[in-house]
């Protein structure tokens, strides 16, 4: 296995650029995921990496060797694709040993490797089978195998569970994680799916119009997202923002929006400086943070309900504060709500999270 390394990596198609002075390294064993919406430069990153693109400018290394001009087959690289791209008229044993045939194995030693590669995947027991005589998640595996089948220094996914049912996405997805660890590979995959990248990742790369706006482990860019893009993208339901205005009296941070009724908070130097850059500032509380409010809550948020989603162990209670400004709360109780009726959920001062009026993370105290 080996590190893979951008070095203000930027690529432009014609007057349109994808990728945007990106840095970033990953470690040898690392599983890391760039984790965006549609069109932030994920695919394109992942595509540079396999050599399927060339950067405008800037570097990309691989166990410390600069391959941003080297040929793809010249990279020692692996790659599963969103489509699998197996070849429709061989079966399953050949598809799988294809990477070993191209590279002249003989047949008895590749199909040897490629049968053991398909056990360890279980799919072992379908090798004379077409692509077309197997289910999807079957010919997930399969993709995967090939990739395996021979030792690669990185492997790149793209969007492999995207094509499949939701519960075969959560088999291979916990597939995945336990065989990323147990083979110590350096794996670079990308997804839209904010719930596969906390899963599987040693670190996220969450990008957004070409750049890089976070790289952290998942548990870092839940609990303290550099931005608002971040807090609205990771979370499912996501963190929710509220803007809010704000002033310094006694000391304290006072906020002050529609519906929000909130004690004063603790006043910091980096709270001092947001509010001396002047502009608003944004509130932010995750969902599993709200509750339905108690007689005396110091902290709340009022507002017409406008939709109670029961999902079995939790409930999800939304509050309308007009405009189209929502507010939803994780609830594990089974109260009844009627609509439009008022509801006040309650919230702590340690959970909540402040952006400046640039949307970026203000470090609460003791940070």
């Amino acid at each position: 296995m080996a590190s893979v390394e951008f070095r203000n990596v930027t690529k432009s198609f014609g007057e349109f650029t994808a990728v945007s002075d990106v840095s970033f390294d990953i470690g040898d064993g690392e599983f890391i995921c760039l984790l965006g919406p549609s069109g932030c430069g994920k695919t394109t990153s992942l595509r540079m990496i396999a050599g399927l693109e060339t950067p405008t400018s800037g570097q990309i290394l691989i166990g410390g060797e600069d391959v941003t001009h080297l040929h793809p087959k010249d990279r020692n690289i692996a790659m599963v694709f969103q489509d699998y791209a197996l070849y429709p008229h061989m079966n399953l044993a050949d598809n799988i040993a294809y990477p070993l045939k191209v590279r002249g194995e003989a047949v008895e030693k590749r199909h040897g490797r490629a049968k053991e590669v398909a056990d360890v995947l279980k799919i072992g027991h379908l090798m004379d089978r077409l692509p077309s005589q197997i289910s999807g998640g079957q010919q997930q595996r399969t993709s995967l195998a090939r990739a395996l089948v021979y030792p690669a220094r990185t492997y790149l996914f793209d969007e492999p569970l995207s094509n499949l049912d939701a519960k075969l996405r959560l088999e291979a997805r916990g597939f995945l994680n336990h065989l990323q660890r147990d083979m110590g590979m350096t794996a670079v995959y990308v997804t839209h799916d904010q719930a596969e990248a906390m899963a599987l990742a040693t670190r996220i790369a969450v990008m957004d119009q070409g750049r890089i706006v976070q790289y952290a482990s998942p548990i870092e860019i839940y609990r303290r997202p550099a931005t608002t893009f971040v807090a609205n993208f990771v979370g499912n339901p996501p963190m929710n923002l509220v803007e809010v205005e704000a002033s310094q009296g006694d000391g304290k941070l006072l906020l002050k929006a529609e519906g929000l009724v909130i004690a004063g908070l603790e006043m910091s130097d980096a709270i001092g400086k947001a509010l001396s850059a002047g502009g608003n500032l944004t509130l932010g509380v995750r969902p599993e943070h709200l509750d339905i409010a108690k007689p005396g809550a110091a902290n709340t948020i009022s507002a017409p309900l406008f939709a109670n989603e029961n999902m079995g162990p939790e409930s999800l209670v939304t509050v309308d504060r007009g405009e189209g400004a929502r507010v939803t709360a994780r609830i594990f109780t089974d109260d009844h709500l009627e609509l439009d009726e008022a509801v006040t959920l309650s919230f702590t001062a340690e959970h909540v999270h402040l952006f400046d009026s640039k949307g970026l993370r203000i470090p609460a105290l003791g940070e």
